[in-house]
């Protein structure tokens, strides 16, 4: 490899190259020269910045049992040199890693988490970076027909002019050339297109973009068959990696995404073995859960430990002494099955303990599986010790077998019981993953091209422009277009919102939705992880892996309660033994336990079994994993556990005006010409230099004087955008030049040579336009009646004004007056004019207000709210919202506001109504409120049990906890406060009457 290197004959074109996030690895069998990197050679100032390197995977995480196990977990992976965050979610066994694939590997993460004493598994889902973060690709093709360095350059001067090519390099020694495109301008057809147009060849071979999917194999009965599927794997082009698992008719595929599809492996492998075998995909959404696998797992084990008790408890039945009452040399037979069986069952069933405590041990940290090994460990050996001892001396103690078999059987019957809990607590994402359909109705075009056959598919087989058939009652399988058919859809289980949307041609679609009534067809425009449904999955996620603040106290108290409990026990054995052996209590006091050495043991086991440090770890997690759930119900996703705390102590919001608490559909109430001009040819102007904005008002004004020209058609305003974008406007519009806009300003624009100012007072003082005051009193009146007025300059000369109205949402004042009752105080923040903003605050009920503010001024304004430690939340909608949603304590986006907004804000309101705002901050107190009672539940379990278990209340009640009762008491304790957090799943939204403290009659 090294000397072909040597032989490359390189040349670059202009432009900075990005190294990606994987390097391009030759399938099987390919030429050795394919797998040389023509892109590396480039030097380290070529790339882009660090955040474009990192990646990001998901691990599955298996041996964790409480919150001081996922603390270790974090700090193994976080150790790992070139990690750059590591978030561990104990309910959900996942690790969430991001990292420099230059600087470490996943592999290097995995065995991080195994030399920590963990298994780890790297999900198949998780290996390529998100969509989002990957702007462009790099494909690798071959060329044909270059003889010298002169082809080369004309190879590359035609991939230089290609738009969305960033860079590329051409080896004439091997005919490989490798291209850096952006796939959202280009494609690799269309490179190989341009090639083939220079006159050479052309061929794709594989690109950066690639894809990790299990199938499942039908069919698979003997070692010919995989045989088989073997020879099928190794010629579909484009597969670059497989992995064949016989025993459960399961294979591994790793496949280049430009290459070739996952439909057309699944479908190869069928035609390729005549119908013999059949591919399904593995949905890892669909599989058993890592709750419900160790839920099985803790049942066997408490099954298996309940059948060896029951012996146990037989050898006391007064009919069985002939046999128990026998003696083999010194031992009674019932010491001796009592040894056998809690042997077993002490090292057999119990040894998870064991292995828990010693990683946890070896890597600095205490877990309740230390308790539990040394409660169950004391009595056990001491029950042996006791055995031996009276064997050699004949001198019999009692024993305590009974105590080590029974606590092990109540801690494994309270772990079933608190997995089987905790995975209540992610149905949520379970209900959201159902929603989607298995299946989908494929269309297939015949030769003419008409959709001719229907064939019903995986869902997870669906590709881009795939036209989709949706049947009345059926759920739609994929976001995409309506092309055919009319119907409604219910998109309350996305939305939150239970009103039927009507859907026609050209309509979106949201995958798995439902259809109602009429037959659709649907060209599918996003699949796979890109879906709504599959961001909103995705979103809850990993809001339920984050960790809110709150959580770091209890990691703390968690992190010193077993040694402190620990500590506790030996003192309390120490003052029991030391008093007895003083005689300071009576010996009937421990004359059924033989001795004060033994009577002092017991009260030291029942320490350590019934401290309980899983019900601290478990108190804020589970609440989160639930609250989040029951707000994606709602139609509110929330970020992660930060933002949920944060929102509960909001004292201030601040609205956006438009599109926030107004609907977002300006409309052009009046205009008014003050010289001289024809309200037509007025309108015509000022249409002309407002159609190539895409401002709403801008929309609002071509709308309206469209329909002033030509009332007798029908005309939407996305009828006259797309009019209005064409080269040629039906001959009403004017020719623009010198387009420009100002943002919070206007536009300015040249039409016949003479310039156009459209805009507020700013834009025409800025270029010294006067005002007339007829004018300035009309403005006014609009203004004073929560009205915008756009003002018009031609030529330097006033001519006209423009009123624009934007009416409120209908639930607006309420939610400010429900704000207010709940304490918190509404700020509306706008880019608009004073007077039109206080009229618009007037009528909402808002008495702060700051207008005329600068997208970049609204962030300030946010900084100068929180000098004082105040929390502040912003509600908004647009790109020029994106900024104070970053700024804010808690940012909260609108649900149909842009992407940009969605992505720096906390809250997603997927509804787009305001009543959300007052249900997010509501979930956050309701949440918190529950998160204090598990903690109060959790320490008061623990400040009263252990000092009742140390025999604190003995010698004046007589009262003490065996450790088997002592061992139930721990065990069911974390399942109290995870059914305290369920029962956040019972939350419903707040009433406005009741907020308002209205009575309706």
């Amino acid at each position: 490899m090294a000397s072909a290197l040597r032989d490359l004959q390189l040349t670059a074109v202009s432009g900075g190259l990005r190294r990606p996030t994987e390097p391009i690895t030759a399938r099987d069998g390919a030429d050795d020269l394919e797998d040389v990197r023509l892109l590396d050679s480039f030097d380290d100032e070529h790339r882009g910045d660090d955040a474009d390197k990192l990646k990001t995977i998901q691990v599955k995480v298996t041996g964790m049992t409480c919150s001081a196990c996922s603390n270790s977990v974090e700090s193994a992976i976080a150790g790992v040199h070139g990690v750059h965050a590591a978030t561990v979610s104990l309910l959900q066994n996942k690790a969430h890693v991001v990292f420099d694939p230059l600087l470490v590997k996943a592999e290097d993460v995995k065995n991080a988490i195994e030399d920590a004493g963990f298994e780890a598994e790297i999900l198949p889902d998780s290996n390529k970076t998100p969509s989002k973060s990957q702007k462009t690709l790099f494909g690798q093709f071959r060329i044909g027909g270059m003889t010298c360095a002169a082809c080369v350059n004309s190879v590359e001067g035609i991939l230089r002019k290609l738009p969305g090519v960033k860079g590329a390099v051409v080896a004439l020694a091997t005919s490989l050339g490798e291209v850096e495109y952006d796939p959202s301008v280009t494609n690799k057809d269309e490179i190989v297109n341009a090639i083939e147009d220079a006159g050479f060849e052309a061929t794709f071979l594989e690109s950066s973009e690639q894809n990790k999917v299990l199938l499942g194999i039908e069919g698979l009965i003997n070692d010919k068959d995989l045989g088989v599927l073997r020879d099928i794997l190794k010629n579909i082009k484009g597969l670059k990696q497989f992995e064949l698992r016989g025993i459960l008719s399961e294979v591994e595929v790793i496949f280049d995404l430009e290459a070739t599809s996952l439909r057309f492996i699944v479908d190869a492998i069928q035609r390729e073995s005549d119908g013999k075998l059949k591919a399904n995909v593995r949905n890892p959404c669909t599989c058993a859960s890592p709750n419900d696998v160790e839920a099985a797992k803790m049942f066997r084990l408490f099954i298996t430990s309940l059948l060896l008790s029951i012996p146990v408890f037989l050898t006391r039945l007064p009919f069985l002494n002939w046999f128990t009452l026998r003696r083999l040399g010194p031992f009674l037979m019932n010491d001796l099955l009592k040894c056998l069986l809690v042997s077993i069952v002490q090292f057999g069933v119990g040894g998870r303990f064991y292995v828990a405590a010693y990683r946890a041990l070896r890597n600095g940290s205490t877990n309740m599986d230390v308790l539990v090994a040394l409660g169950t460990s004391a009595s056990y050996f001491y029950s042996v010790c006791a055995l031996l001892y009276g064997a050699l001396t004949g001198f019999w103690s009692p024993l305590y077998f009974e105590t080590s078999l029974m606590l092990i059987t109540f801690v494994l019957l309270g772990k079933y019981l608190e997995v089987l809990v905790k995975g209540k607590t992610s149905d949520a994402i379970k209900k959201l993953v159902e929603l989607a359909p298995a299946t989908a109705l494929l269309l297939v075009k015949d030769a003419e091209g008409k959709d001719s056959v229907e064939r019903e598919i995986d869902a997870m087989l669906i590709q881009p422009s795939d036209i989709l058939k949706v049947l009345p009652g059926a759920k739609i399988p994929s976001d995409g277009i309506v092309v055919w058919g009319a119907s409604y859809a219910d998109e309350s289980m996305v939305t939150g919102e239970s009103v039927p949307v009507p859907k026609g041609l050209s309509s979106s679609v949201i995958g798995g939705t439902m259809n109602l009534h009429g037959v659709l067809h649907i060209q599918a425009t996003k699949v796979g992880s890109n879906t709504v449904l599959s961001q909103i999955i995705s979103l809850v996620e990993m809001a339920q892996m984050s960790k809110a603040p709150i959580q770091k106290y209890a990691d703390y108290i968690a992190s010193i309660f077993v040694p402190t409990v620990v500590v506790f026990s030996l003192l309390t054995f120490l003052g029991w033994f030391l008093y007895g052996s003083l005689g300071a209590y009576p010996k009937t006091w421990f004359s059924d336990n033989g001795n004060y050495f033994v009577f002092a043991l017991m009260f030291s086991i029942s320490v350590v079994v019934i401290a309980c440090p899983c019900a601290l770890g478990l108190a804020t997690p589970t609440a989160i994993m639930v609250a989040t759930g029951v707000g994606a119900n709602h139609g509110v996703l929330i970020k992660g556990g930060d933002a949920l705390e944060r929102a509960q102590s909001i004292r201030y919001v601040l609205f956006d005006k438009t599109g926030t608490l107004t609907q977002g559909k300006a409309s052009v109430t009046t205009a008014k010409v003050f010289q001289g001009m024809d309200l037509g040819d007025f309108l015509t102007l000022v249409a002309s230099a407002e159609a190539s904005s895409e401002h709403p008002v801008a929309k609002a004004i071509v709308d309206h004087a469209y329909h002033y020209h030509f009332f007798d058609k029908q005309c939407t305003a996305k009828g006259t955008e797309k009019q209005t974008k064409e080269d040629k406007f039906s001959g009403w519009l004017l020719e623009v030049t010198d387009f420009s806009a100002i943002p919070g300003r206007g536009v300015h624009c040249l039409i016949n040579q003479k310039r156009v100012l459209v805009g507020n007072r700013n834009l025409l003082m800025e270029n010294k336009v006067s005002i007339p005051n007829e004018a300035e009193s009309f403005l006014v009146g609009l203004e004073l009646n929560a009205k915008t007025g756009i003002l018009v300059a031609y030529d330097g000369i006033f001519i006209g004004v423009i009123a624009v109205a934007d009416p409120l949402k209908r639930e607006a004042s309420v939610v400010i007056e429900g704000l207010k009752k709940m304490g918190v105080h509404p700020v509306m923040v706008t880019g608009d004019n004073w007077r039109t903003a206080q009229a618009v605050a007037k009528e909402v009920g808002i008495e702060d207000v700051r207008a005329e503010v600068m997208p970049a001024g609204k962030a300030e304004v946010i900084r100068s709210l929180q000098k004082d430690g105040s929390t502040v939340g912003m509600v908004g909608d647009g790109i020029n919202d994106s900024p104070a949603l970053a700024a804010a304590d808690v940012g909260m986006a609108i649900g149909a506001g842009t992407d940009i907004a969605i992505e720096a804000a906390d809250y997603v309101l997927m509804r787009n109504s305001l009543e959300d705002v007052i249900t997010a901050i509501d979930l956050s107190r309701k949440t918190f409120s529950r998160i204090r009672w598990n903690y109060f539940f959790a320490m008061a379990y623990n400040l009263i049990a252990i000092p009742v278990a140390a025999g604190v209340l003995f010698p004046f009640t007589g009262l003490k906890l065996p450790p088997w009762l002592a061992g139930a008491c721990m065990a069911l304790s974390s399942v109290s406060v995870v059914c305290s957090s369920l029962l956040l799943r019972r939350y419903r939204k707040p009433r406005l009457t009741t907020i308002l403290e209205i009575t309706v009659e």
